[in-house]
Parts: C-alpha cells; structure tokens; sequence
C-alpha cells in the first residue's frame, strides 16, 4: 500500500529520500520498513538524491529567485549530500543567476523607493535584502553600487 502511493508520488514530482522516510514515520511505518521501502524506490529509479538536487536548484533559484547561500541550506536540511549539491550548484549559469539577482534588487529598490546616488541607509537595507534571499555578499555588494551608483 505505501509502496505503491509513493511510487505515484515520485512518477508525479521529483522527491528526496529523507521527505519519504518522513512521510513513512507520519503513516505509522517502522524505521525498518522505510528503509526497506525508500531502497526498493531508488533501485528502481523513482527516487534519485542527485536528480533531486539538480531540479530543486533549478527551481529556487529561477522561480523563487534564491541565492546559492539559501538553495545551499534548504538542500542540507533535506540531508542531500554536500557532493550532490555541490554538483547541483555547479549547474546554475553565472549569468543567468547574477541577472536574477539583479532583477530582484531592482524591483525592490522600485519597491522601496530608492533610485541612483542613495544614502548609505538604502544601501544597507538592499545589501541585506539580498543576502537575506541567500545571494553572496560580494554579489550582492557590487550589485547595490551598480544600482545606487
């Protein structure tokens, strides 16, 4: 029964194997038999940590426009190894991360009102803005002086 509705689960959306075991323990399944289960999934190809590094970093950094600081974290608190999400990391173009980064410090800037030649106060609050969102300091850094000049 449980084998069966979490090899639906995987066919419909990439999962890791430590929110399977969770979800296990949350249906009253022994430690014994989860991992009995979660072994028969990655065997037979519905669970792969690796594969699940590489599409939750794609998503967070495109969609919901995260940093590799806070994809870095959010990975090891779903206890992926750091070789998959270094490899994972490794992925994202430079470019394409440094203009999400700038597109998100822009419209924030919009948003707080902040334009060219801004007091070191607004500089401060977009430097934590964007490392608040797991972007690297000296990103974030060199991203404020080219938007508040």
């Amino acid at each position: 029964m449980a084998l069966s509705r979490l090899e639906s689960l995987c066919a419909r959306s990439e999962q890791c194997s430590f929110d399977l075991r969770r979800k296990l323990s949350t249906w009253g399944i022994g430690a014994d038999t989860a991992d009995k289960i979660v072994m028969h999934l990655e065997r037979d190809g519905f669970v792969d940590d690796a594969r699940y590094a590489v599409a939750y970093v794609r998503d967070k950094y495109r969609f919901a426009r995260w940093g590799r600081n806070k994809i870095r974290m959010g990975l090891a608190a779903k206890r992926i190894s750091s070789t998959d999400v270094r490899e994972a990391l490794d992925a994202i173009d430079d470019e394409e991360y440094r203009g999400i980064m700038m597109a998100l410090l822009r419209a924030k800037a919009r948003v707080l009102g902040i334009s060219p030649g801004c007091e070191y106060a607004d500089k401060v609050r977009l430097m934590r803005f964007g490392v608040s969102r797991g972007f690297e300091y000296d990103l974030v850094t060199d991203a404020v002086r080219e938007i508040c000049g």
